[in-house]
């Protein structure tokens, strides 16, 4: 059932990457399951690309939440969402954002990377929730330790 308003209905589907970022960042792996459709995929090989590693597509809301948790366990994380631009069309929305990603390693915070990066989200309403269908990471700017990703 759709929200009430336009407004409200934006909320709602900004709301799915708000639950992404703050799943990762809480390890709370139940909140990021709900921000993910059953066969969500994600590409994070552009913005990898630009900063000199490599990271496979994602593919299917278990082998997400395995692998993020997996490769994240030793760092510490933030993600700030914002300038999100949404598209709605029915049971299905579009939507840009910015998110900034701090990385920073458990065992020692004097070691970080940080990225700026551009989502480029395709979303579908899963009964009162929006849920990730595709997201497509890509890099505007970087900065600090890559050696933080060794291992990921």
């Amino acid at each position: 059932m759709a929200s009430s308003s336009p407004t409200a209905e934006t909320l709602a589907v900004v709301d799915a990457l708000y639950r992404y970022a703050a799943g990762i960042d809480l390890r709370d792996q139940d909140l990021l399951a709900s921000s993910l459709a059953e066969d969500a995929i994600s590409d994070f090989r552009p913005a990898a690309a630009k900063a000199d590693f490599e990271y496979p597509v994602l593919q299917g809301r278990d082998t997400l939440v395995s692998a993020l948790s997996a490769s994240l366990a030793g760092i510490d994380t933030t993600h700030t969402v914002s300038n999100p631009r949404v598209w709605l069309e029915g049971d299905t929305a579009r939507m840009e954002a910015l998110v900034e990603a701090q990385h920073v390693l458990q065992d020692d915070h004097s070691r970080h990377y940080m990225m700026k990066n551009r989502y480029d989200v395709d979303l579908s309403r899963n009964g009162e929730v929006w849920v990730i269908q595709r997201v497509i990471v890509d890099n505007v700017w970087r900065n600090g330790d890559l050696s933080v990703f060794a291992g990921v």
